[in-house]
């Protein structure tokens, strides 16, 4: 046998060996290079995780870290870009879906007591006879009166999948005792429209509180009923409603705008450009509309606000809008987290980004409505200030401004009025809600005369005893006031109770046609329609 036949397997090994210990190194080195060269920040984030974690001087909680680490680079990325922890995620998602599930209650925090405001009707709380001013002390044999319970905490021992029982522990006004009741959670509605109402013989007013799944349904449901009222124009209120999803808010401005009308049009630097035009057969393509905004009216207010303006469809009244012009599409993690990444920039009609500026201050972009206030735009439209370069003209002529919210057409001004300073005083302290609740709570029988909302606006009022009796109330409270100060706010006094009465009893149905009747930007609205 030739000699190197006998060493060429053992040459092949040692090349073999040689080969993938160069190959190793070199993938070590391009690791490196690519470390150096790219940053690889996700690489450092995870080094110096495992240096805390290992040499740190005190003990960490790593998950805390990691988040705030999150946190921190997102901030800096944009205002709206958001971690969102597992156990925060469906706290914050549910209120989109229009459901959740649960035992069908909206309740409040009275006197360290979860105090049902009202059960959803056909729910399972309704069903089994829970009552508005029901006191909740136990769930599930725990305490919960006293305790200095938390709005979170009570949501989460009410929660839970549909199917499982809860057993609450309820005190009622003039029943002795507790009363047991074993309740099995179901799903439960959430919804976002607050109001459909009537104004006047042919004006019709919806409230939307925010843009969620169940959205359009809820707004087409009580425009056809308002429709068959009478309703010929209509006041569509987005004041304080914050946004929600994109598609919600497409589909009410279709309702008002005719087929191939441009909505709303988006565009990222990883994004191409998405339009959204409306369809045919809108609900309200053709009758008069006004818009109520103001400083707390973002995202998809903005959108709906803006495609009805770009399209001369709609009169705008109240005040700019926040400046929200950024879309986040939410990305799931393996542990149940999430990821709201800001992915495009919205744009209406006429070409306006309406995102107002960000420097990379978080605390100061979401605090900017109080610049506002020390600017006076709050209270004088002058103070507001937009350059050319920001300027765009609607079809009809009209010029609009971008870079940093929507701009009413009509503008209206936050109501200072030094007459009303004890007003102020007692509205800002709470004390005119808390009367209203005690009272209501007292005298809840006798309100069993009034069958809806109307019968109640209609024949109850405030009277000179109850009103009296408020006052002292508030003496006791330490707001204490002239004669001359109480007659001047007596009937703003009177109004604001009124409608947290209503509120107690009717909720959100009974506030608001009461709460608005002195309303100035909703006055407005109507001036221009009629």
């Amino acid at each position: 046998m030739k000699r190197s036949t006998i060493y060429f397997p053992l040459a092949l090994a040692v090349m073999l060996v040689i080969g993938m210990f160069v190959g190793k190194q070199l993938s070590k080195s391009q690791q490196n290079d690519d470390f150096s060269s790219k940053g690889r920040s996700s690489g450092k984030i995870d080094l110096i995780m495992h240096f805390i974690e290992r040499d740190y001087v005190d003990t960490v909680n790593q998950n805390e870290l990691e988040k705030n680490a999150i946190n921190g680079m997102l901030e800096k990325l944009d205002p709206h870009s958001q971690y969102v922890s597992a156990e925060e995620f469906n706290e914050i998602n549910d209120p989109l879906m229009g459901s959740f599930e649960g035992i069908g209650v909206s309740f409040r925090i009275e006197k360290d007591t979860i105090t049902v405001i009202s059960p959803v009707k056909g729910g399972p709380s309704e069903k089994l006879g829970i009552m508005a001013g029901d006191r909740i002390v136990y769930i599930n044999d725990t305490l919960v009166a006293g305790i200095k319970v938390t709005n979170r905490d009570a949501m989460r021992k009410l929660k839970g999948p549909k199917g499982t029982k809860v057993m609450v522990r309820i005190l009622r006004r003039g029943v002795k005792g507790l009363t047991d009741f074993t309740i099995i959670r179901d799903v439960i509605p959430t919804y976002s429209l607050d109001a459909a109402y009537m104004i006047n013989d042919n004006i019709g007013y919806i409230r939307l509180n925010k843009f969620s799944a169940t959205t359009h349904k809820e707004f087409v449901e009580a425009a056809k009923r308002l429709k068959k009222e009478g309703m010929q124009k209509m006041i569509l209120d987005l004041r304080g409603n914050t946004g929600g999803y994109l598609k919600a808010a497409t589909d009410i401005a279709d309702e008002f705008l005719g087929e191939g009308k441009l909505i709303v049009y988006t565009k990222g630097n990883s994004r191409d450009k998405s339009f959204a035009f409306a369809t045919s057969d809108g609900l309200f393509e053709n009758e008069e509309v006004a818009v109520l905004i103001d400083e707390g009216s973002a995202s998809a207010s903005e959108i709906v606000a803006g495609a009805l303006q770009d399209n001369d469809r709609a009169t705008i009244v109240g005040r700019r809008s926040f400046g929200k012009g950024l879309v986040q599409e939410q990305i799931p993690m393996p542990d149940g987290s999430a990821l709201r990444l800001t992915v495009s920039r919205y744009y209406t009609p006429t070409g306006r980004c309406i995102q107002k500026p960000y420097d990379g201050d978080f605390m100061k972009y979401h605090n900017e409505q109080l610049d506002r206030y020390t600017d006076g735009e709050m209270m004088n439209k002058d103070s507001i200030h937009f350059t050319d370069s920001l300027k765009f003209t609607t079809p009809g002529g009209r010029v609009v401004y971008g870079g940093g919210g929507i701009m009413p057409d009509e503008y209206v001004p936050m109501v200072v009025d030094s007459n009303l300073f004890f007003f102020n005083k007692l509205a800002n302290s709470g004390l005119i809600f808390q009367f209203a609740f005690d009272f209501t709570d007292l005298h809840r029988p006798d309100f069993s005369i009034y069958a809806t909302p109307k019968s109640f606006d209609a024949g109850f009022k405030m009277s000179n005893s109850i009103f009296n009796d408020f006052v002292a109330y508030a003496d006791k409270k330490g707001i204490k006031a002239k004669n001359s100060d109480v007659e001047k706010s007596r009937e703003s006094v009177c109004n604001l109770f009124k409608s947290y009465v209503a509120r107690n009893l009717y909720d959100d149905e009974g506030f608001y046609p009461i709460y608005q009747k002195n309303d100035p930007v909703l006055l407005k609205a109507v001036e221009e329609l009629k």
